[in-house]
């Protein structure tokens, strides 16, 4: 059965399908979940997620149907043992927290108690795990709203006494997730370990059972509190490295080790499979921990972040200003500098200096991943300076952009804000960074 009208296509996640497209290109694969009405997605045999705008789609024949599933909604029966720590996971979609079926060819997500130890049983050994679902999303979908429920979500775990949390999250965001958490969550007197998949489930080189059982060996054998990031050290099955929570980045695609701490080092290294643990830098201790854990989870959403390119005109700053934004984070060019030097630019200059007249707070930071940016250096840095323009020091674009939103939210004093974005306040300015030879680590 072929079916030409795309308008009429009723698929659901699970079906086998093959997808010939306009040009006469065919794939045939697996019908996962979209987030876009637009688009139709597909898992291949390799296990990767390929996926298709619907207007591109000439043919679509339905090769089975995914089989009904018989799983019985019910209550955790997982028996608990009082000589473990209390671990609660608390879901936001990603491929962590997913699977296909190819027995039944449907899509299962893993946020039962039930389904996650049937995926990695080693976790009923280290802890009494309790897992609840949050959200379910792409992570380039998550917003600012997204960071306040997990706020909500963590105060909760805390409140009914946790020893630990984890947060499964899609990779691409999460990073930036981490480094909002550490803004909103002030002296927290438990570890939040984000934990990611690059590879699903349901390929034989996922990393997702690894990376969950050394978030939980961390969490329970250590008296580290605070956020932090669990993931593949290398490429290889041999450790997991916890990663600071604002100077981590997603360096690629698809790497299992793609998470790399910058312009600092990894926190701790977990081995695999026996779990030892070595910090590799100080940290945050519960026995240090003083006072009571504060929640400051306000973001400002009129906060912009624009990454500076050749051949720039003034309207695409002269936006900002005009839809009433409070904030701008201005990613340059190396040390520090943005197009504003000549007599084309100079319109650009003067842009920036009425937003900063009418209240908005500039702040620069590098397009590279590594080093500083500095405000004396060059004369051209410092004509920013003069009219206002905040230099980021060594922080991450992303980092900084949630350290904006998150001050301008709460705090009123804009001279405070100002001061307080080049203060290192959670571990995201780094003010002496040690050289190495290989710059990348």
């Amino acid at each position: 059965k072929i079916i030409t009208n795309m308008a009429l296509i009723k698929t659901n996640p699970g079906d086998s399908v093959k997808i010939t497209l306009n040009d006469n290109h065919t794939e045939a694969g697996i019908i996962m979940p979209s987030s876009k009405e637009a688009v139709t997605i597909i898992k291949l045999s390799t296990g990767y997620n390929v996926g298709f705008e619907n207007k591109d789609i000439k043919d679509l024949k339905l090769i089975k149907k995914a089989k009904e599933s018989s799983k019985e909604s019910k209550q955790s029966q997982v028996p608990k043992n009082k000589n473990l720590p209390k671990i609660s996971i608390l879901h936001t979609g990603g491929t962590i927290a997913s699977k296909v079926d190819y027995k039944t060819g449907g899509v299962v997500a893993l946020f039962e108690v039930e389904d996650l130890l049937r995926m990695v049983p080693e976790l009923e050994k280290i802890a009494n795990i309790k897992a609840r679902l949050v959200s379910n999303m792409m992570s380039e979908d998550i917003r600012f709203s997204n960071y306040r429920k997990l706020t909500h979500a963590i105060k909760k775990e805390i409140r009914e006494g946790c020893d630990g949390i984890i947060i499964g999250h899609g990779t691409d965001t999460l990073a930036i997730t981490a480094s909002a958490l550490s803004f909103m969550c002030e002296n927290l007197p438990v570890p939040v370990i984000l934990v990611g998949s690059q590879r699903s489930s349901d390929r034989g080189s996922s990393d997702a059972a690894m990376n969950l059982i050394s978030a939980s060996k961390f969490i329970s054998q250590t008296d580290f509190v605070g956020v932090g990031i669990c993931m593949h050290e290398h490429a290889d099955d041999d450790s997991c490295v916890i990663l600071p929570a604002t100077k981590t980045r997603k360096m690629h695609t698809s790497r299992r080790d793609a998470f790399k701490a910058i312009n600092d080092s990894p926190i701790a290294r977990i081995s695999y499979p026996k779990g030892e643990i070595s910090f590799l830098k100080d940290y945050n201790k519960l026995s240090e921990r003083k006072g009571e854990v504060i929640f400051k989870e306000q973001m400002e959403d009129k906060v912009g972040l624009l990454k500076t390119h050749p051949n720039m005109f003034v309207d695409v700053f002269e936006v900002f200003r005009k839809k009433g934004y409070k904030g701008l984070v201005l990613e340059g060019t190396g040390i520090g500098q943005a197009p504003t030097n000549t007599p084309e630019h100079q319109a650009i200059y003067e842009e920036l200096k009425n937003f900063i007249q009418e209240g908005g707070v500039v702040v620069l930071t590098s397009q590279c991943i590594y080093g500083a940016v500095h405000p004396f250096i060059y004369s051209n840095c410092r004509r920013l300076v003069e009219i206002g323009v905040i230099f980021g020091k060594d922080m991450l674009t992303e980092t900084a952009h949630i350290k904006l939103s998150w001050l301008l939210a709460n705090e009123a004093d804009k001279d405070q804000v100002k001061e307080l974005m080049q203060t290192n306040l959670r571990g995201e300015i780094n003010e002496k960074i040690k050289y190495s030879e290989d710059f990348t680590n």
